[in-house]
């Protein structure tokens, strides 16, 4: 493959803790990490998930979700799913292998991180947010082994979850800038 001259050197971004300041929601959840996505043919058209951990991964995200709202009423506030763009962290802490290396840090193996992102998605609409599709990027998206120095890696399997609004002045300043900006004509 030969490197293209035509794509353009990344920018930081504004998805910086400065701009985003607190998160809307966070949480910890507890447990192995768990793909969804692929499926398997079981006859007369059935299809099923192809791992069985999907079912108890998606429910402790659920749970974890779950009892972060219900604090955040008993101090007295009104939870309502997160509605409008968000930006997330999705942290997956993965179980490690004793033969593995000390210094080995990023999971690199089967789960596929997208996979994993998915099922934990879908696991948080409803509580978190409205829809996932609401997320329209992530801050961070990463596996770690249990035993990184990364400060958002669990002792034990795994994930942290950190979700922000998208600030109101940066949806402003883009409305203004739109709005200011001449139409060219094709």
């Amino acid at each position: 493959m030969t490197p293209t001259t035509d794509v353009p050197v990344p920018g930081e971004g504004p998805w910086t803790l400065e701009v985003l300041g607190e998160p809307a929601a966070a949480l910890i959840v507890f447990g192995e990490a768990a793909p969804q996505g692929s499926k398997r043919h079981v006859g007369g058209g059935r299809m099923i998930e192809s791992s069985k951990k999907v079912a108890p991964w998606r429910k402790a995200v659920y749970e974890a979700a779950r009892a972060q709202s219900i604090d955040w009423c008993d101090q007295g506030h009104v939870w309502d799913p997160l509605d409008g763009p968000l930006v997330a962290d999705f942290v997956f802490t993965m179980p490690k292998g004793s033969t593995l290396p000390k210094w080995r840090d990023w999971h690199d193996k089967v789960p596929d991180l997208s996979k994993l992102a998915r099922s934990t998605e879908d696991a948080l609409t409803g509580v978190v947010w409205a829809d996932d599709a609401r997320v329209t990027a992530y801050r961070r998206l990463e596996k770690r082994y249990v035993g990184s120095d990364d400060p958002d890696t669990l002792p034990v399997p795994g994930a942290v979850i950190r979700v922000w609004t998208v600030p109101t002045p940066l949806i402003e300043a883009r409305r203004a800038s739109v709005r200011h900006t001449p139409r060219s004509n094709p």
